[in-house]
């Protein structure tokens, strides 16, 4: 044990007190974690008083969407990658679609751009509240001491009332139906075309979603309310938000329009220090002039960083570091404005409470959200009313292949980068995924050390204090099955049962 935790502080060159050796070093294991998508554990080192020398997210799974798309057409790819995860499924699906514009050298028409822009707006409404009400709010609305059996979405209903919570889950599955309807599935979509889209929607079809859009807007106001009752009303919630426990002062990354407003679908890419001044903008592959990846032995996350503000020099935060987040919180914190008017009310509601930028409070995460859940809402209702969305013009057919091509989304938990090389054919050869658990993976880790070393103590460890550490990693909203992929026991779970045309068991395989 105390080789393994020597091992981890050496490769990330960490400062902390020193591991005094296999007798007197204590670790707390949180496996799996809890509340989050995916699988993954935290490791915490006690010294010889209890107290925490050093606490890791650990992710041990390995990821492999990026060998298996070689060999693939890259009109195929958007429909392979939407199954990444089951949750994430539209943001892999767009991003690889705009990679894929790119390796043929063509842009949509505006409609085909716009139902895009629809389809995922709609997506954003129903991705952030399940992770609000599902992942996030239990911790403040049963609370972070509840017993597990009560902190949980079924506490949180108890809590809020059957109605209310009936009322979520309803307006909720009218994002689903706008996904269903231009995505064509409700799960993963299939209406992908480089150069557009191939789902035109008539007048029938827009003025119903224009009725669910209003509703999803009512939905956005609902959500703010909760988080206004619940966490803004509540002195004791409010030291959680506020307070250096859950505190980690890194840069920022996401995607601005051409007024510095926040955008989800397209934009320019761009990046601020720890103090909030500006790094740069890059679009498309000069993505590679800002972000670099470093490769720990210790997990199959890799950590990147903005390499604009210098070379790889550890995990660390502070106003020199070039360690960075993406996610709802950086997007409050580089963008100037919001681009819809009742999302703005509650940007500037955000911003007057902290008074600072950029705030690097990380349960502000939560607010940031829900703050999004409205904007998306908007957009929607917005888009629906646009005489462009019953557009014939959904596609522009794409006449030559470049062979290579960038697609850069702002996923709903952070910038997201699809970065393909092909053949002149359009077959992959080369494939580079940099998703949004990747970004904040070394933020991620801050934020587990600081919160263990507020909260264990002497060796004073219950489930609780437990929780109040898990609570450090759920405001990134981490998709694990984004970022690695499970590899058991070095072996796939696979099990084939090969059977003769009588029914009778001709052959079993298993982990092959």
């Amino acid at each position: 044990m105390g080789k393994i935790a020597a091992l981890i502080k050496k490769t990330l060159g960490l400062n902390g007190g020193q591991i005094k050796g296999e007798s007197k070093v204590k670790k707390i294991e949180i496996n799996p974690m809890t509340r989050l998508e995916g699988h993954g554990k935290i490791a915490i080192f006690l010294d010889e008083n209890g107290n925490v020398d050093d606490a890791f997210f650990q992710t041990v799974e390995f990821r492999g969407y990026e060998k298996f798309l070689q060999g693939m057409p890259i009109e195929e790819v958007p429909r392979t990658v939407s199954t990444v995860c089951g949750v994430c499924r539209a943001v892999h699906f767009l991003c690889s679609m705009k990679a894929s514009d790119d390796v043929y050298g063509v842009a949509p028409p505006s409609t085909g751009r716009k139902l895009r822009e629809l389809f995922y707006s709609a997506h954003t409404v129903e991705d952030h509240t399940a992770v609000l009400y599902a992942l996030g709010f239990p911790d403040f609305v049963v609370g972070p001491d509840a017993s597990p059996a009560e902190r949980n979405l079924v506490g949180l209903i108890k809590a809020v009332g059957a109605e209310t919570g009936k009322l979520v889950l309803q307006k909720r599955g009218l994002a689903v139906k706008i996904f269903e309807l231009l995505g064509g599935k409700p799960n993963h979509p299939v209406a992908a075309l480089p150069g557009g889209w191939s789902k035109r929607i008539n007048e029938e079809e827009r003025a119903q979603i224009e009725k669910w859009a209003e509703e999803l807007v009512e939905l956005g106001k609902l959500t703010l309310q909760v988080f206004d009752d619940v966490v803004l009303k509540n002195p004791k919630y409010m030291e959680l938000v506020t307070g250096e426990m859950y505190r980690v002062e890194v840069g920022c990354m996401a995607t601005v329009d051409e007024q510095n407003r926040f955008a989800l679908y397209d934009g320019t890419q761009k990046a601020i220090d720890a103090k909030g001044n500006v790094v740069g903008t890059f679009r498309g592959k000069e993505y590679l002039d800002f972000i670099s990846e470093r490769v720990l032995p210790w997990s199959y996350l890799k950590f990147p960083y903005n390499k604009k503000l210098g070379g790889w020099d550890g995990i660390k935060s502070g106003p020199d570091t070039n360690i960075y987040c993406v996610g709802p919180l950086a997007r409050m914190n580089v963008v100037d404005s919001m681009s819809t008017p009742l999302a703005q009310e509650h940007f500037e509601k955000f911003h007057d409470t902290f008074g600072a930028r950029p705030v690097h409070y990380i349960q502000a995460y939560h607010w940031a959200r829900a703050i999004e859940v409205l904007a998306a809402a908007e957009k929607c209702l917005e888009l629906s009313r646009d005489p462009e969305i019953t557009g014939s013009d959904t596609w522009n057919q794409p006449s030559s292949c470049t062979g290579e091509g960038v697609g850069i989304l702002e996923a709903n938990r952070g910038t997201l980068v699809h970065h393909y090389i092909t053949d002149d054919q359009g077959i992959v050869q080369n494939a580079n995924l940099i998703v949004s658990t990747t970004h904040n993976n070394a933020p991620i880790n801050l934020a587990v050390k600081t919160a263990a070393r507020h909260f264990i103590q002497d060796g004073n460890v219950s489930e609780a204090l437990l929780n109040h550490v898990e609570m450090a990693f759920r405001p990134y909203d981490l998709c694990l099955a984004c970022a690695t992929h499970t590899v058991t026991g070095g072996q796939q779970p696979v099990e084939v049962n090969i059977y003769k045309n009588s029914g009778e068991l001709y052959k079993q395989m298993k982990n092959f």
